[in-house]
């Protein structure tokens, strides 16, 4: 009873799989990959890095794509899922981020984030039951992207093959998501069958890739630069850039993005085989950082709140991580790759890491500050 007289009315009790906390944990190892993953990067740069172990450049790539990325994606698709097992798949892949700069032998990381992209397209199963609907379909084609990738790598040590089905997982990701959330806008009955098909091709094209390189990685490139001419056409954000506040954010973040892999697009088109070099530097990371990491950027106001119950409150501030990460993205790969400017290279690639750094604070600090979302 209150002071008043009146009855409290019972707290409503969060059903364990909803709780912040218990979401949060998958959160943790992810956030040490991203930190490792960026520290070798910096080894790989030449640059001074906080810690200097000869086996974090071998796994640089595969920390940041599929235990970085790749459980922030399986934990909200195990959010949407919401069954417990559904969750076996960021942790798997968390843990195997773990195992990847353990002491322990290689190969236990790569089984370990095997089992993990498996049990990621496994999710999609029961949500294609649910509706059958393209954005799921899509989205699946991504993981099982990632499924080849991780097996792959069990035989095949060197990233630059792995390269097309990496990317692929990214890129039909968040082509199914932008596809569900650019649906109200989409009025040609022609869009949804298009970008099926385009996703089927990055996949066909991603194996092309592997078997018969001379063809496989110009289609790849191809199916690339179809996919984001899609993007440009069909996606909001050439309306919302217009607007203010949050939503001009993400659009700016999004068109920025698909510039990028646009570019990485090109540059697959005039090859004939695994990249090396400049070329493999400026695919690389047009794909991860100028796209995924962008699309990162742009969604997280909006997944944060979905998956953790915790709002991002949208900031100014934000523009400050996002404008630095592009800026110093065309100081790598235009004066330094393209240009040859060592120098160049190795200053914005040192600052690409502070703008992904910087944002990562910026979000804690909002989401630290902002009142927990309702059940």
């Amino acid at each position: 009873m209150t002071a008043t007289g009146q009855r409290q009315k019972p707290r409503r009790k969060v059903p364990f799989l909803r709780r912040p906390g218990f979401r949060l944990l998958f959160l943790l190892p992810a956030g040490a990959a991203l930190l490792v993953g960026l520290n070798a990067g910096l080894q790989l740069l030449g640059a001074d890095a906080p810690l200097k172990v000869d086996r974090f450049p071998q796994v640089h790539g595969m920390l940041l794509v599929l235990s970085f990325v790749g459980t922030v994606i399986a934990l909200e698709r195990s959010v949407a899922l919401n069954r417990a097992w559904g969750y076996a798949s960021p942790a798997l892949l968390g843990i195997a981020g773990l195992l990847l700069v353990s002491p322990l032998d290689l190969w236990i990381g790569k089984t370990v984030l095997l089992a993990g992209t498996i049990a990621m397209a496994l999710v999609y199963i029961p949500l294609w039951r649910r509706q059958y609907d393209n954005v799921v379909l899509i989205q699946i084609l991504g993981a099982v992207s990632a499924v080849a990738a991780a097996a792959l790598w069990l035989r095949i040590p060197g990233i630059p093959v792995l390269l097309p089905f990496l990317a692929a997982f990214v890129v039909l990701t968040i082509a199914g998501e932008r596809l569900e959330l650019a649906r109200i806008g989409i009025g040609s009955p022609k869009a949804e069958p298009l970008l099926l098909t385009a996703s089927f091709g990055l996949l066909a094209a991603a194996l092309a890739a592997l078997l018969w390189p001379a063809a496989g990685y110009p289609l790849f490139g191809l199916a690339l630069l179809a996919l984001v001419a899609w993007l440009v056409v069909y996606d909001a954000a050439r309306k919302t850039i217009r607007s203010e506040g949050l939503p001009r954010y993400i659009a700016a973040c999004l068109l920025a993005g698909y510039g990028w892999l646009a570019i990485a697009g090109v540059v697959l088109a005039v090859h004939q085989g695994p990249l090396t070099g400049s070329a493999y530097d400026v695919a690389v990371h047009s794909v991860f950082l100028g796209f995924t990491i962008s699309m990162i950027m742009a969604h997280a106001p909006v997944i944060l709140p979905a998956v953790l119950r915790k709002p991002l409150p949208y900031t100014p501030g934000f523009w400050v991580p996002a404008t630095l990460l592009h800026a110093s993205l065309a100081v790598r790969l235009g004066l330094g790759d393209a240009a040859g400017i060592h120098g160049a290279w190795v200053s914005g690639g040192v600052l690409n890491v502070v703008s992904i750094l910087l944002f990562a604070v910026m979000a804690v600090w909002q989401a630290t500050r902002a009142q927990k979302v309702p059940a």
